[in-house]
């Protein structure tokens, strides 16, 4: 009789932990076809010239209140150093430490600029973290309670293959010098009714590539915010059969370098619509040299310039 209870005892034990192992998948695949919902979108028009670089996609509603800040972890994730914090106004942000904090300012808010989904972040001169330390030119990236983070989308296999928009995309991952394009670098945001999917690492920008294209050599010679390496850097190397060589040795570097000469007429076509001082903000809201922001500004329209050139030749000989 013992032996006969224990055994309805276990198999119900067992179908109780299947059926709550079913109702978990369920949970989870609910969420995952919620988190799938909505309107993929990569690029948007916007009125180039009204758009302000300095104070970013977060505009002024978004700035961190500054006045206290609490420290709710670290945060695992890419190589760099990163803390999870509160600002005064209980917002959560990620605080990037290091290298990467310069550069990933200025690109974020050039990209938005022209109309590209974005993180929202800030630059910070000086921040204290309690129970960390007192760090310089802190990266504030916005972990605002509306947005819904997702899986990371892949190079050559997103819903916008082929498209300008994505062409554009491509483009500017060598026109930043972006070496570390790798796939798990991008996310979707749900945003209400809107998937975005943004290159959300933009860490490894305004340096160079490495020296070769092949696997593993690559590696060597790249850099990141070195505005003179940049500045002296190669960016537009060609035109051939209707596609444009582009200076890029890093990862992705197949699909990325892809790219046809109306794909970077179109882009041209916005680039050219930035002001000097709209390129100059970005730079400044970085928190660069008076000198760094001169050398990063020549650079960036040389860049835009090449572009442009490359777009009027093909145009002037059909």
């Amino acid at each position: 009789m013992l032996r006969h209870s224990m055994y309805r005892f276990y198999r119900k034990a067992l179908t109780l932990s299947c059926l709550l192992i079913f109702l978990s998948a369920a949970h989870a695949q609910k969420k995952d076809k919620a988190a799938d919902a909505g309107t993929p979108i990569l690029w948007e028009k916007v009125n180039i010239a009204e758009q302000d670089l300095y104070l970013g996609p977060g505009g002024t509603a978004m700035q961190p209140d500054l006045r206290s800040i609490t420290f709710l972890g670290d945060q695992k994730s890419g190589t760099t150093e990163k803390y999870r914090i509160k600002d005064g106004s209980g917002r959560t942000w990620i605080a990037k430490i290091g290298v990467e904090a310069q550069p990933e300012t200025a690109a974020v808010r050039l990209l938005s600029a022209i109309g590209y989904k974005t993180e929202i972040n800030y630059l910070v001169p000086n921040l204290t973290i309690p129970g960390r330390g007192s760090f310089k030119n802190v990266r504030l990236e916005a972990r605002p309670d509306n947005v819904k983070r997702g899986k990371a989308w892949n190079w050559g296999k997103s819903p916008f293959e082929g498209s300008r928009q994505m062409q554009g995309l491509k483009i500017m991952m060598a026109f930043f010098s972006n070496w570390d394009t790798k796939n798990s670098n991008n996310d979707v945001l749900t945003v209400g009714r809107e998937r975005r999917y943004i290159v959300s690492d933009l860490g490894a920008t305004f340096g160079k590539t490495g020296k070769v294209g092949m696997p593993l050599f690559w590696r060597f010679g790249r850099s990141k915010n070195q505005p003179g390496h940049y500045s002296k850097g190669k960016f537009v190397t060609g035109v051939k059969k209707d596609r444009v060589s582009l200076h890029f040795n890093g990862m992705n570097r197949g699909p990325i370098r892809n790219v046809s000469v109306a794909d970077a007429r179109w882009l041209a076509s916005l680039l050219t619509q930035l002001s000097e001082r709209q390129i100059k903000d970005a730079f400044r809201a970085a928190n660069y040299s008076a000198n760094d922001i001169n050398t990063l500004t020549r650079a960036v329209k040389n860049r835009i310039s090449q572009l442009d050139r490359v777009a009027d030749v093909r145009l002037a000989g059909k």
